[in-house]
C-alpha cells in the first residue's frame, strides 16, 4: 500500500460490479458516491471505520486517520479505509460484508419544532415531530443532518430509543458556531426545521451480548443515551455501564434520569466524571478514560461505544484498547465543529 504514481486511475468495487475512476487527490469512498455506488459510509473523516474495505488489488495511499479504526496488524493484512485511500495505481477493492452495517434507507423529511429546553448554560434539548405523522426509522447511535430557516445543515444524534413519538436532540452551543448558536438562541416551538437520516455506523449492535460501555462526553451524550434506553428497554440482560464526562457540575444534565435507570435495572451502572471541578462530590474527578482503567482489568468480549470531543473519544478508545476491547468492538463518533473537520478532496464530514 506504497504510495505509487499521483494521477488518474481506474478503481474496480467488487459489490458493486463496476469500475469508476479515482482522480489526483480524491479518495476512493469521494469516488465511488459521486458515482452513485452505496458504499458503506460514516463519518468520513478516518474515525468510526464504516468503510473499512480489502485492496485486493493495486496500491493506495492513506491520508491520516485514528488507529483504533484501523490498525497496523489490519493494514498488514490488506485492510483500508476508503474514506483516506487514494489510489496510487489501478485497484480492486471490496467492503467488508457485516451484517451489523446494513442500514435503512436515508430519508428527507419535514418536521416541526414542538419544545426547546435548556439542559445546560451551553446546551438545548431540540424536540421534532415529522409531518403527517411519520416516523424517521433509525438505529440507536446514529445521527441525522438537520437544517433551520437561513442556516447551512448541520449533524446531530438522535437522543431517544428509536420509535419514540418526537425526535429529541441534544445541541451544544459551541465557540464558533453559528448554527449551533442560532438554535440555542432563535429556535422556537412551531419552527420549522428539515431533517435527513439516518447516518452513522456507531449504533446499538442489538445481537451482542458481552458486556456494554457507554462513554460520553458533552453532548455525545445524547447517542449514548438512545444506546443505553434501547438496550434496557428491550432487555438486554448483561452489564450495561455509562460513563457521562464533564468539566463540572454546571455542564451536568439528566443526572437524575440515569440515576432513575439504576434503581430500576439492576444490570445498569451509571458514572459522572468531571474533570475541571476541584470538588466533584458526590461524583467522580478526572477523566472518562481513566475510570474506565480503574474499573475494568480484561474488557475482552466487550463492546465501546463513545461520542463527544474527538480527544475524548482517542483516549477511550486508546484506554479500551489497552484493556482487551477489540478494534471491531470500538464504535466511536467523535463530534467535531464545523472549523475542525479534517477533509479530504472537498468531502463533507460529519458536522456538529
Amino acid at each position: 500500500m506504497s504510495p505509487g504514481k499521483v494521477g488518474r486511475h481506474r478503481v474496480a468495487v467488487r459489490q458493486a460490479d463496476r469500475e469508476i475512476e479515482v482522480g489526483g487527490e480524491q479518495t476512493i469512498l469521494a469516488a465511488a458516491l459521486a458515482a452513485g455506488i452505496g458504499y458503506p459510509f460514516g463519518c468520513q473523516s478516518g474515525n468510526c471505520a464504516a468503510c473499512k474495505s480489502r485492496l485486493l488489488q493495486g496500491t493506495v495511499e492513506l491520508l491520516a486517520y485514528n488507529e483504533y479504526a484501523l490498525t497496523e496488524a489490519e493494514r498488514g493484512q490488506g485492510l483500508i479505509l476508503a474514506c483516506r485511500a487514494q489510489p496510487r495505481s489501478d485497484c480492486q477493492v471490496a467492503w467488508l460484508e457485516l451484517d451489523e452495517t446494513i442500514q435503512q434507507p436515508v430519508r428527507q423529511l419535514d418536521a416541526t419544532v414542538t419544545g426547546v429546553t435548556r439542559a445546560t448554560h451551553d446546551i438545548v434539548i431540540v424536540r421534532l415531530a415529522v409531518d403527517d405523522g411519520e416516523t424517521l426509522s433509525y438505529r440507536a447511535g446514529q445521527y441525522a443532518e438537520l437544517r433551520f430557516a437561513g442556516q447551512p445543515a448541520r449533524d446531530f444524534s438522535m437522543a431517544a430509543a428509536p420509535g419514540a413519538a418526537e425526535l429529541e436532540f441534544h445541541i451544544r452551543a459551541v465557540a464558533g458556531g453559528a448554527v449551533s448558536r442560532f438554535v440555542a438562541d432563535a429556535v422556537r416551538p412551531g419552527d420549522r426545521a428539515g431533517v435527513r437520516g439516518p447516518m452513522g455506523f456507531a449504533f446499538l449492535r442489538e445481537g451482542h451480548r458481552g458486556p456494554i460501555l457507554a462513554m460520553a462526553g458533552g453532548s455525545g451524550l445524547a447517542p449514548m443515551k438512545a444506546i443505553v434506553e434501547t438496550a434496557l428497554r428491550d432487555g438486554l440482560a448483561q452489564p450495561i455501564h455509562l460513563y457521562f464526562g464533564a468539566r463540572s457540575q454546571r455542564d451536568l444534565y439528566l443526572v437524575e434520569h440515569f440515576q432513575a435507570l439504576t434503581r430500576q435495572h439492576a444490570n445498569f451502572r451509571y458514572d459522572v466524571v468531571l474533570s475541571a471541578a476541584d470538588d466533584p462530590a458526590p461524583f467522580r474527578g478526572g477523566f472518562p478514560h481513566d475510570a474506565l482503567a480503574a474499573d475494568y482489568a480484561d474488557l475482552d468480549g466487550a463492546k465501546l461505544y463513545a461520542a463527544g470531543p474527538p480527544a475524548m473519544v482517542d483516549a477511550v478508545a486508546a484506554a479500551g484498547r489497552a484493556l482487551g476491547v477489540r478494534a471491531e468492538d470500538i464504535h466511536a463518533d467523535p463530534f467535531y465543529a464545523a472549523h475542525e473537520l479534517p477533509r479530504s478532496d472537498g468531502a463533507a464530514t460529519s458536522a456538529r
